[in-house]
């Protein structure tokens, strides 16, 4: 994108390009926005690296509602980024004292506490499958895994495990991921 570009992308065109996986579009919002982030970070008892891990998950807030098209923004683009981003830090705040902190602040904020809800909730169920694929035990996590995260193919699992064929493969596959479903849910029910 070059330096002229750059001035005329509107927030829609900075959200659509977010979503479709532009690098150019993320170095935008990087430049126009994290400055900002980074000044309320470092006004407020943190460092740069803070601001650099609150600014990742802020854009990953953002981009988790934008690709499931459940975006409602009542604000500029600029306002929604403070807010989540202040948000997140006051949370991390908390986390490292007890006491209650009120940040200096230095932008209009927006109403982010849903989208920060969902967000948190998406989080906690990829915990909840971490510790279902930890507790599902040998061989159906290091298949699952082979299959969902390596992208091997059938025949390749069926060579590794030392199965007759790709058919008895996916069966085993399968029976792993029916068990996989039952240990997740057993769970995430109970909360």
């Amino acid at each position: 994108m070059t330096e002229s570009n750059r001035l005329h992308v509107s927030d829609d065109q900075l959200l659509a390009g977010l979503a479709n996986g532009s690098d150019e579009i993320l170095e935008e919002l990087y430049r126009r926005y994290f400055p900002m982030v980074l000044h309320l970070i470092q006004n407020n008892s943190g460092s740069e690296d803070d601001a650099k891990d609150i600014y990742q998950e802020t854009l990953i807030v953002l981009y988790e509602k934008v690709t499931s098209d459940s975006l409602e923004l009542h604000c500029q683009l600029k306002t929604y980024l403070y807010s989540v981003s202040r948000r997140l830090w006051l949370k991390q705040l908390s986390k490292r004292s007890r006491n209650g902190h009120s940040l200096i602040d230095t932008e209009d904020l927006a109403d982010v506490d849903d989208d920060l809800i969902d967000h948190e909730a998406r989080d906690r169920q990829f915990d909840l499958m971490a510790d279902s694929l930890d507790r599902l035990g040998e061989p159906c996590r290091t298949l699952l895994e082979d299959f969902y995260i390596r992208h091997l193919s059938m025949q390749d699992i069926t060579e590794k495990f030392g199965y007759t064929n790709a058919d008895n493969a996916k069966t085993q596959k399968y029976k792993c991921l029916m068990r996989l479903k039952r240990l997740f849910f057993s769970v995430f029910k109970e909360e």
